[in-house]
């Protein structure tokens, strides 16, 4: 009994990381194709579509029990983080030391959130 519980716990982690990841990378493939879509109006399609997306897969991540917090934080982190990148590469728009240090906070942010909220999920542990 206690393997089928731990089975479908994990199960459901891999689901709720599943649809974050999803609704990560929708997000920023219609954040990259705003830009795009400038010049290239058809991408426009790629902008709802991706945007749209991310938020039925972003419904999906809480639906399977990720805390709010917790979700929305890395599904706007990374967004930044990955947009900022695919921005450099694809548009060739600066990526400065500065900018670097902002993604580095950014990330050490969302790690804190993350941390934290495990934390709070794990009895017997002062918050």
């Amino acid at each position: 009994m206690a393997d089928r519980v731990e089975s479908a716990a994990a199960g459901s982690a891999t689901r709720r990381w599943t649809f974050l990841a999803a609704a990560i990378a929708l997000e920023v493939a219609g954040s990259l194709s705003l830009k795009g879509a400038l010049t290239v109006p058809a991408l426009y399609l790629v902008v709802v579509f991706g945007y749209a997306g991310a938020f039925v897969c972003l419904g999906l991540t809480l639906r399977a029990r990720m805390p709010l917090g917790v979700a929305y934080g890395i599904w706007g982190a990374a967004g930044v983080v990955l947009t900022a990148a695919g921005s450099a590469l694809i548009y060739g728009e600066p990526l400065t030391p500065l900018m670097g240090a902002g993604i580095a906070i950014i990330i050490a942010g969302v790690l804190c959130v993350e941390l934290g909220a495990q934390r709070a999920r794990t009895p017997g542990k002062a918050s």
